[in-house]
């Protein structure tokens, strides 16, 4: 899928201005330069960075951008978005479609994988590009043309032993809240569904979409509703998004979070630790730790599993049980995830 630059957009049609996250999903960094400018970093490697990032752009809020440390090309946050030349090489064992998704889709924009659940693949955007993306390659417009979810949601009345959907994309939550409520306004139909699970990291990188209109949608519903986060590292989670999130906790949503385990990012046990007790904070409970899916352009990512096992044993002696996330892995073929450590 080719991916373009979204347009700056600052009022409805009606006249209304757009919320603050739309806002900022719109006025996206997508020039590596920009983003090199603004971290007061060379321009040295920009090459190879503009080589890199051909086939999957650039694509960072400036609201996470500025959670980057300025000045240090080896900053966590700002190694998860920047393409670099490691992405162009052909690695062995790696592919388009690690957990080949592609055998499991019985109709398009579903996957169906795991006994009692089915995705939704509900969008093809993202907030933010991650350059680990198992989806990276994902054949989106396929998934996303003509009637988009008709089909779908048909193949979902038709499985009584589906009890929970899960939205995921790309990012649900790229998509606006009138959107979202037709869209959980047909899942409602459907009176075999009881949960309800939304998986998006725009959360992270830009808090604000957590607004009050998305809350009120999500809490006054019949859903049991869970919002699983995807942050990687303590400093991802400013004070903004640790607001919103005991606003919501409050509210009765229930809040998880999965991270990737990624070479150069939280490979340690300090930094695994502090990302725990960040989340605890917010009232988020950690949920997984993956082992990284086999996609091309992201082997540079890579952890081995023996020093995951460890850093795994590491954190479960400096932390509760409930603060310590199932190190996992997914498995094409697997009736659910491989956990490698609980």
């Amino acid at each position: 899928m080719k991916h373009q630059q979204t347009p700056i957009i600052t009022q409805e049609r009606d006249g209304w201005e757009l919320p603050g996250w739309q806002r900022q999903q719109a006025d996206l960094i997508t020039d590596p330069a920009e983003l090199l400018s603004l971290l007061g970093l060379g321009a040295e490697s920009l090459p190879e960075s503009l080589a890199a990032a051909k086939d999957f752009p650039l694509r960072v809020p400036r609201g996470y951008v500025r959670l980057m440390e300025p000045g240090n090309p080896h900053d966590p946050l700002l190694r998860q978005v920047l393409s670099v030349p490691a992405e162009l090489r052909e690695e062995d064992g790696y592919s388009s479609d690690p957990l080949e998704e592609a055998s499991h889709t019985p109709v398009p924009g579903l996957l169906h994988k795991y006994h009692g659940r089915a995705l939704l693949v509900v969008t093809g955007a993202c907030a933010v590009h991650c350059r680990y993306c198992f989806r990276r390659h994902f054949p989106y417009q396929s998934h996303l043309s003509g009637k988009r979810w008709d089909q779908a949601l048909e193949w979902l009345a038709s499985r009584r032993d589906i009890g929970e959907v899960i939205l995921s994309g790309g990012d649900p939550l790229t998509l606006n809240n009138r959107r979202l409520q037709e869209l959980l306004a047909a899942l409602a139909e459907i009176p075999h569904l009881r949960r309800l699970r939304i998986h998006s990291r725009t959360p992270v990188v830009i808090p604000e979409r957590m607004d009050e209109p998305l809350l009120a949608l999500l809490s006054d519903s019949r859903w049991q509703t869970a919002l699983v986060l995807h942050a990687n590292h303590s400093r991802e989670i400013s004070d903004e998004l640790v607001s919103r999130c005991q606003q919501w906790r409050r509210e009765g949503i229930t809040l998880l979070n999965q991270s990737v385990l990624l070479a150069g990012v939280n490979d340690s046990v300090d930094t695994l630790e502090a990302l725990s007790d960040r989340l605890h904070v917010a009232g988020v409970m950690p949920y997984y730790l993956h082992q990284l899916d086999a996609v091309q352009g992201a082997a540079h990512f890579a952890v081995p599993d023996s020093v995951a096992m460890q850093l795994h044993r590491d954190l479960r002696s400096r932390l509760p049980g409930f603060l310590v996330p199932r190190l996992s892995r997914e498995e094409p073929g697997e009736p659910a995830k491989t956990v490698l450590a609980g």
